[in-house]
């Protein structure tokens, strides 16, 4: 398998060096030159294989040449200890990706990276900088994964203010080969300073860098594998997808590619809608962002739609994405009458993909008998000050409450790229 950039498929590579670049040399996202596709029995097996096997058999074709099967069994299995279950919620299944050590989607795809990355740099002596733009769980997960990793740190940068207190002690509070960075911006101005920094030619001869933002393919290949562990179980469904940054939802387009069950993806934004505005009129406005209670997906300029455009045309996209936003008091309100009637806890994100199905279902956008599947991007416990007042107290799991008790210690930095260079 090869790969090669959004802005110029003249020129490919390989999956380790995709990975360990991170970003191409000419700014483009790295996207593969084809699709593998799952062998029969393997597709008629999803919904009864362990979900360690699963990630195997999505992973495999993507990295064969540079990951040995046997290699790849071992890293899945050290980096997948928890699965993502499917939750009975009403009339919807909820797809649980917050079962991992920082209660969050990112850790599976920050948990692949951790150990690919010590395996694919064996025998390196240059140590490895990542850099990192995060709107909230992105950094918790990465932090974590790259924990204490020999030969690698990771440096996070993340909106002042506009992440939740629990996040920040996530980003800011391991310290070791973790550091961080409070930028006086947004995640759009995290995001344009990580690929500043990967454009400056004198960084990149003093330092190794990589990211391990959802700009890198390492990052989408194993996220891809819960899409299909859940179609496996529940077969032709729509499934919802809260975006912000759309790495996730290019993950479950791969995960359809590669012959996953799944009829139709909902793009569910808050009222950064970039995304689900293109999709009605084909006309993409990258614009600035917004701040939302699911502060998460507050992103004007997605990365990942340039991955999206490269494969997908418009009437493509419009064919099997539908997408629609919410606003902050319809994600209140949404936290409140789910827990009021199903006694089930949303955080502030997968609330506004729950909310979207119920839009969508009530325009007659998608069809009421269809069975939908909400993905839950994270722990409610985490955004504890949104949730609580509407549903009462949120049983904490025990991975939060060890980083409740951190200090968060972050340098702030203002938006420039003199500012992050001399900090590097």
């Amino acid at each position: 398998m090869r790969y090669y950039s959004t802005r110029d498929k003249n020129d490919s590579v390989s999956f380790a060096k995709a990975a360990l670049r991170g970003l191409a040399p000419d700014g483009g996202l790295y996207v593969p030159e084809e699709f593998p596709e799952y062998t029969s029995p393997v597709k008629t097996s999803l919904g009864s294989m362990s979900y360690t096997d699963i990630a195997v058999e999505t992973i495999f074709p993507w990295v064969k040449d540079d990951i040995s099967r046997h290699v790849l069994e071992e890293i899945c299995s050290s980096a997948y200890p928890f699965n993502a279950p499917l939750a009975e919620a009403g009339d919807y299944l909820v797809l649980e990706l917050f079962h991992g050590p920082t209660a969050a989607f990112k850790d599976f795809g920050a948990r692949f990276m951790a150990r690919a990355f010590s395996y694919l740099r064996r025998g390196e002596d240059r140590p490895l900088k990542i850099l990192v733009a995060t709107s909230g769980d992105t950094g918790g997960a990465v932090a974590d994964g790259f924990f204490g990793v020999e030969g690698i740190s990771v440096t996070v940068l993340y909106p002042k203010g506009r992440v939740s207190p629990l996040q920040e002690k996530q980003i800011a509070g391991l310290g070791g080969n973790i550091s961080a960075l409070a930028v006086e911006g947004s995640f759009d101005d995290c995001q344009a300073l990580v690929k500043q920094a990967f454009g400056d030619e004198e960084l990149n001869r003093r330092l190794v860098l990589s990211s391990a933002n959802s700009i890198n393919i390492s990052r989408l290949i194993p996220q891809a594998a819960y899409y299909s562990a859940a179609a496996g179980k529940a077969p032709l469904s729509a499934i919802c997808v809260p975006s912000g940054n759309f790495g996730n939802l290019t993950a479950g387009l791969y995960s359809c590619k590669m012959g996953a069950p799944v009829t139709r993806f909902i793009a569910a934004t808050n009222i950064n809608k970039t995304v689900p505005d293109y999709l009605k009129s084909g006309k993409y406005e990258p614009r600035h962002s917004e701040a939302t209670l699911s502060n998460a997906m507050d992103v004007g300029t997605p990365s990942n739609f340039e991955r999206m455009a490269v494969h997908f045309s418009h009437e493509e996209m419009r064919s099997l994405i539908i997408g629609a936003s919410v606003t902050d008091e319809e994600t209140q309100k949404t936290i409140a009458d789910v827990f009021s009637r199903h006694g089930y806890y949303l955080d502030p994100h997968s609330a506004v993909g729950w909310k979207a199905v119920d839009k969508l279902r009530e325009s007659g956008d998608v069809k009421k008998e269809n069975s939908f599947v909400i993905v839950s991007t994270a722990h409610p416990a985490k955004f504890a000050e949104t949730v609580e007042p509407l549903t009462g107290h949120v049983p904490v799991p025990p991975s939060l409450k060890k980083a409740m008790e951190r200090t968060a210690d972050a340098c702030t930095i203002p938006v420039d790229i003199n500012a992050l260079r001399e900090y590097l």
